[in-house]
């Protein structure tokens, strides 16, 4: 079933706005009755402390990240994911670049804290390793999991993503693999400017490209940075959004692109960020921080009204299955310690963990082997447009940013807190 059929079909009775896992039933099946939804779910998480919730937030973190990590870092990557997708899409060739890229740009922040011998510290030490050698079977021609950088138009999204995972952990993922690996890398990203973006979103996928480039120690472009940062300067149509290109869309692509990417280049490429950038930057660069950074608090004081009491949020415009992905820029705002004001740590991190129970925790969202299934709330095929596929959907990892925080962080340390539309009912 198509998106557009499943979503009229969803106002007809109802479903939709808010939609969550009380309110959603998988394609061509009835919604199940509601007692069989996990409606008390944002009491259970009102009920934790940060400690509790961490640890539930790495678990999560950790059965999404598992499977991808562990069989590409072994080259069996290609032969033991699914490929889940619209009938007669082809994405096979592009979704393991997707899974890679997509899942490493929301785990690298936690990758990049320090070692610690904790649970959670052995934890992330394993799946750290696994990171940088599945880095490098994706880019060795050898590898049997060698993977799609230049091939159709998609590879410029995921070689962007994975682009955005080094920029977000350059020690652990950059200056953390071998030398040879570096080069191949290095050589995939850079063989992706053979692709030419949409005039759209796509403008930053290769602005984060070349941010890549330079956090690796590599030639990168300032031409194609500068493009996409004056275009969508240009694009911003006021209170927190952007347009995607030069017209609105009323989506999550501020959250899943365009305003987390547009934060990190401007920082990646700012003349602190390395002595490698200084001479390349410039004054117009520098002006576009401040007012980058105030739109987007603002967008994550309208992302935080959008999560409703249950943790449901509005399923608008394309790619909903990428699930509590589309909290991204709040999760983003949250790691950079910058939430707007009136804005609590304690409570983002209940309205992000209320999400995560609508969306990760909802029954028949992993298979049984624990890969991803598309579907905003359990498996629901018929919401997958013809570009997504299973790889695709491991953008949900991006809602995790702020297990980037260390657990003494306020974030994690204050008391919880209702979010704004709890409070309002």
């Amino acid at each position: 079933m198509r998106r557009r059929t499943f979503v009229q079909r969803a106002l007809g009775t109802g479903l939709v706005a808010p939609l969550g896992a009380a309110g959603v039933a998988a394609a061509g099946q009835p919604a199940p009755p509601r007692a069989a939804a996990p409606v008390d779910a944002p009491a259970t998480v009102l009920a934790r402390d940060g400690v509790a919730e961490r640890a539930a937030w790495v678990a999560r973190l950790t059965r999404i990240a598992d499977p991808v990590l562990s069989h590409l870092a072994a080259g069996t990557l290609k032969r033991a994911m699914p490929v889940e997708q619209a009938d007669g899409a082809n994405r096979a060739p592009v979704t393991h670049l997707e899974a890679l890229g997509r899942l490493l740009a929301g785990l690298g922040p936690w990758l990049a804290l320090p070692a610690a011998d904790t649970a959670e510290g052995r934890a992330r030490a394993r799946l750290l390793d696994l990171a940088r050698r599945s880095i490098a079977q994706a880019v060795d021609p050898a590898s049997p999991d060698a993977l799609n950088f230049t091939t159709d138009r998609q590879p410029l999204v995921d070689a962007a993503f994975l682009a955005h995972a080094i920029v977000r952990a350059p020690a652990a993922l950059a200056d953390g693999i071998d030398a040879a690996t570096r080069t191949r890398l290095v050589a995939a990203l850079t063989s992706t400017r053979t692709i030419t973006p949409s005039f759209s979103n796509w403008l930053l996928f290769t602005a984060m490209v070349e941010a890549g480039l330079a956090r690796l120690g590599a030639p990168w472009d300032r031409t194609r940075v500068d493009y996409a940062l004056r275009q969508h300067a240009q694009w911003y149509v006021g209170d927190g959004h952007y347009g995607d290109g030069p017209e609105f869309h009323w989506d999550y692509y501020n959250s899943f692109v365009i305003q987390p990417m547009l934060l990190d280049v401007l920082d990646a490429l700012s003349p602190e960020a390395s002595p490698g950038t200084k001479a390349e930057t410039n004054a117009a660069w520098t002006a576009m921080r401040a007012p980058a950074l105030a739109r987007a608090r603002r967008y994550a004081a309208v992302q935080e009204r959008l999560i409703g009491p249950d943790g449901s949020f509005p399923a608008i415009g394309r790619s909903i299955a990428y699930r509590a992905g589309a909290f991204q820029l709040l999760a983003q705002i949250a790691l950079r310690r910058a939430l707007p004001d009136g804005v609590d740590p304690g409570q983002v991190r209940a309205a992000l963990s209320a999400v995560m129970i609508r969306t990760l925790d909802a029954p028949g969202t992993f298979d049984a082997d624990g890969w991803l299934r598309i579907g905003l709330a359990g498996h629901q095929p018929g919401i997958g447009e013809g570009y997504i596929s299973t790889g695709s959907l491991y953008l949900c990892a991006a809602a995790l940013l702020p297990l980037g925080l260390p657990p003494s962080d306020e974030f994690w340390t204050a008391p919880v807190e209702e979010w704004t539309s709890r409070r309002a009912c």
